[in-house]
C-alpha cells in the first residue's frame, strides 16, 4: 500500500524523469530530487511565477482582492492534475511544473492584453501567450550563469507549449515535431490542458457570482450548474439561507465529479489501448477526456461564461481601456526604445524585445507606466 503523501508506482504510460529527453544545456543530475522537480523549483523561484500574483484572469488587479489572478489559477489547475494525475500513476511533480508554468507568459490584462499585443505585433510574427511562456523559461528569465532561461526538461517544456502553429514549430527542432506530424504531447501535458478548462469554469462562476455579474438564477439555467445545485438543496436545505455556502458546496461538488469522469474517462481509454510507454502513448489520439456526456454539459457552461461574463458590457468595458493601454504602450516603446529598462532598450530587434517587456508587466506597473508615458490614466 502507497503511504500517505508518496507519489504512487508510476504506470508504464507515465513520463519517468530517469528517462527524460533532457535539458537544452545538459546538467548534472540533482542530488536529493528528481529532474521534474528541480523543474517545478526553479518555475517556482522565478520572477515570472511571481509576477502572476498581480497578473488578471478576469478582473484586473485593482477590481478586487479576493478575485482569481493567474498565480492563484495556476495553483488550482495544479492541485486539479495532481488528483487525476496520482489516481492514473502519471507523474505528479511533472504535471505540477506544467501547471505552474503554463501561464508564465500571459500578459497583464488577460486575453484582452494578450489580443492587443498579438494585433501590435501582427507585422512582426505576432503574439501567442503559449509560445511566451517558453521564451520565458528558454530565454528571458535570467538566473543562472551557465544559461539563460530556466533550462528546463523537454516533458516540461512540451507541456507548457499547449499550441503552435506550424511556421513557429519548425523553429522549435524536437518540440515542436508534434505539432508538424500532428501527434499528441505526453498525458501530463494532456492532463494540463484538461486541468486548466476545469479549473476555468469552476472558478469563474465563483468570482461571476461575486462580482455581481452573473446570478445563481442565471447559472441554474446551465444542466452542469443546476443538477449539482438541487443535489446540495436535497441534501441540505438549510443552505437556501446561506447562499455563499450553497455556491461553494455546489461549486466542489461539480469539481469533483468531472474530476472522477476524467479519471474513469481516461482509465477505460488507456486500458483499452494499453500503451506501455509515454512515448507510446503520444501515438495515441487524445487520451485525457471526458466523457461524451460531460463533455456537453462543460462546454454548455463554457459558452454561458462566455456570454454572460467574458462579454458582460462592465468587463468589456475594462477589456477596451485596458487594450489600449497596451497598444499605447507599444507604440511608446516602439518610438523610443528607451523609456525601456535598459536590458530590453539594448536589444536589436526591438518589436519583439517591447513584446517581452510588455507581457512581462503587472497589471499595475502596466497602467502605471502608460499614465507616465500619455498622462492619462485609464485605468484607476
Amino acid at each position: 500500500m502507497t503511504s500517505v503523501g508518496t507519489q504512487p508506482a508510476l504506470a508504464p504510460y507515465a513520463a519517468d524523469d530517469t528517462r527524460s529527453r533532457g535539458r537544452v544545456h545538459p546538467e548534472a543530475p540533482p542530488e536529493w530530487r528528481g529532474e521534474f522537480q528541480r523543474d517545478r523549483d526553479r518555475i517556482i523561484h522565478s520572477n515570472a511565477f511571481r509576477r502572476l500574483v498581480y497578473k488578471t484572469q478576469v478582473f484586473v488587479n485593482h477590481e478586487g482582492d479576493l478575485y482569481r489572478t493567474r498565480v492563484t489559477h495556476s495553483m488550482e489547475v495544479a492541485q486539479i492534475a495532481r488528483t487525476i494525475a496520482r489516481a492514473l500513476g502519471l507523474h505528479e511533480t511533472l504535471i505540477e511544473a506544467i501547471c505552474l508554468a503554463h501561464d508564465l507568459g500571459h500578459t497583464p490584462f488577460g486575453h484582452a492584453g494578450q489580443d492587443a499585443l498579438n494585433e501590435c505585433m501582427r507585422e512582426y510574427g505576432g503574439f501567442e501567450h503559449n509560445l511566451q511562456s517558453l521564451r520565458v523559461v528558454d530565454l528571458l528569465e535570467e538566473r543562472y550563469a551557465e544559461f539563460p532561461g530556466l533550462n528546463l526538461c523537454f516533458e516540461t517544456r512540451e507541456g507548457i507549449l499547449k499550441h503552435c502553429s506550424a511556421a513557429n514549430a519548425r523553429t522549435l527542432g524536437a518540440l515542436g515535431e508534434r505539432f508538424l506530424q500532428r501527434r499528441q504531447p505526453g498525458l501530463e501535458a494532456q492532463l494540463a490542458n484538461l486541468a486548466d478548462a476545469i479549473a476555468y469554469n469552476a472558478h469563474d462562476i465563483d468570482d461571476g457570482v461575486r462580482s455581481g455579474l452573473i446570478s445563481m438564477a442565471q447559472l441554474l439555467q446551465v444542466e452542469l450548474f443546476a443538477h449539482y445545485h438541487q443535489q446540495t438543496l436535497d441534501e441540505h436545505p438549510g443552505l437556501l439561507s446561506k447562499p455563499r455556502r450553497l455556491l461553494y458546496e455546489t461549486i466542489r461538488r461539480m469539481l469533483s465529479d468531472q474530476v472522477y469522469d476524467v479519471i474513469d474517462t481516461t482509465r477505460a481509454a488507456l486500458q483499452l489501448q494499453q500503451p506501455q510507454s509515454a512515448d507510446e502513448a503520444r501515438l495515441l489520439g487524445p487520451v485525457v477526456a471526458f466523457g461524451e456526456p460531460m463533455a456537453k454539459q462543460v462546454q454548455a457552461m463554457k459558452s454561458f461564461l462566455f456570454k454572460h461574463l467574458y462579454r458582460h458590457p462592465q468587463v468589456m468595458e475594462t477589456t477596451a481601456q485596458a487594450q489600449v493601454v497596451v497598444r499605447e504602450l507599444f507604440e511608446a516603446y516602439l518610438a523610443s526604445p528607451k523609456e525601456m529598462s535598459p536590458d530590453f532598450s539594448a536589444r536589436q530587434e526591438t518589436p519583439r524585445a517591447v513584446a517581452d517587456y510588455i507581457a512581462g508587466m503587472t497589471d499595475r506597473y502596466a497602467a502605471k507606466e502608460h499614465e507616465r508615458l500619455t498622462g492619462r490614466r485609464l485605468l484607476a
